[in-house]
């Protein structure tokens, strides 16, 4: 979360008040709600800030590495078919798909912890953006790709395939302004820093990571579960691409956990509470970095399905049309 970042935000007279108060109990007449010196950012000694602190560097590194190599092979792949691989639906969704993961390994080698001490601002909110735009992106074209398929395939349609590309990663762009412009640097770490004037940016940052990556999935599932249950079709297409929003679902709804608490909607009373959010923040954020590994794997696994399914349907038409030829050459 960030907060323990900022030591020098905090009067120390206020958090030894804090500190010494903080769990108190009814006897002392001075309740939770009551406190008027508390806040969520004072409390930076109840944060847990080390748990990725030592591996952090080489785990970074390698994620946006693997990432990078993974999907430039896959885009690759895609663009100049191999094999069988043409036959897979709707290619430009999966080239985006390969793009996205591409452009986040590289978001994740900048904003790498500890790789660049003197890192500016600009590069933190350049990084920051393009790190949940490309998120973002891949969520929608996701989502997308489950309601066009198997049915219709973007290049059946004249003008879908560029349409959809800008109005996607168009949105995705516009999604990502909020969490750029409330980054910042601290200690050579980009990190969103506690400050009041930037808690609307950060609220909004929340409430839309909670829509894209909790909301959609569960607004695919619930429109599959419809559209079969009332026998008025299969909805939208289940596919291997699902496990995509694994990676991001505890992000979500970590970051929306948090903004409560911030809020105060939500009461953490005792520092281990806290300490517990922050294990479970940083979990979840390692989690959604590795997505960056798994994307490439998930396009190529699909591709794999896609062509095991369509190459016997193609094989027969094939042969019929080799019988045509020799009986037309033998008259």
């Amino acid at each position: 979360m960030g907060n323990c970042l900022h030591p020098e935000q905090v009067d120390t007279s206020e958090l030894q008040f804090i500190l010494d108060n903080w769990n108190l109990t009814d006897e002392d007449n001075i309740s939770y709600e009551n406190l008027d010196y508390y806040s969520v950012e004072a409390a930076a000694p109840c944060h847990s800030c080390n748990l990725l602190e030592k591996f952090s560097l080489p785990f970074f590194i390698l994620a946006g590495v693997l990432g990078m190599l993974a999907s430039s092979v896959v885009l690759f792949a895609i663009l100049r078919p191999l094999f069988h691989w043409q036959i897979c639906h709707s290619r430009a969704i999966l080239a985006q798909l390969a793009v996205g993961s591409a452009l986040f390994s590289n978001a994740v080698l900048i904003l790498t912890p500890g790789l660049n001490t003197a890192r500016s601002t600009a590069l933190c909110g350049l990084g920051s953006w393009v790190w949940y735009t490309s998120a973002f992106a891949q969520a929608l074209l996701i989502g997308c790709y489950a309601c066009l398929n198997p049915n219709l395939s973007m290049g059946q349609i004249r003008g879908l395939t560029l349409g959809l590309t800008v109005g996607l990663w168009g949105t995705a762009g516009l999604l990502g302004i909020p969490v750029t412009l409330a980054s910042d640097v601290y200690n050579g770490v980009c990190t969103l820093p506690s400050s009041r004037d930037l808690e609307a940016l950060k609220y909004t940052h929340s409430a839309i990571c909670f829509i894209i990556f909790n909301v959609l999935p569960l607004a695919l599932l619930t429109a599959k579960g419809l559209k079969k249950s009332l026998n008025k079709g299969l909805g939208p297409w289940v596919s291997v691409l699902w496990v995509w929003f694994i990676f991001w679902w505890p992000h979500g709804i970590v970051l929306i956990f948090d903004t409560l608490v911030r809020s105060k909607i939500i009461l953490l009373q005792s520092c281990p509470s806290q300490q517990i959010l922050d294990v479970i923040s940083d979990l979840a954020e390692a989690l959604s970095v590795l997505h960056c590994v798994a994307t490439p794997l998930l396009l190529a696994l699909l591709c794999y399905q896609t062509t095991r399914k369509s190459l016997p349907s193609l094989s027969l038409p094939t042969r019929q049309s080799s019988h045509v030829e020799v009986s037309v050459c033998k008259s």
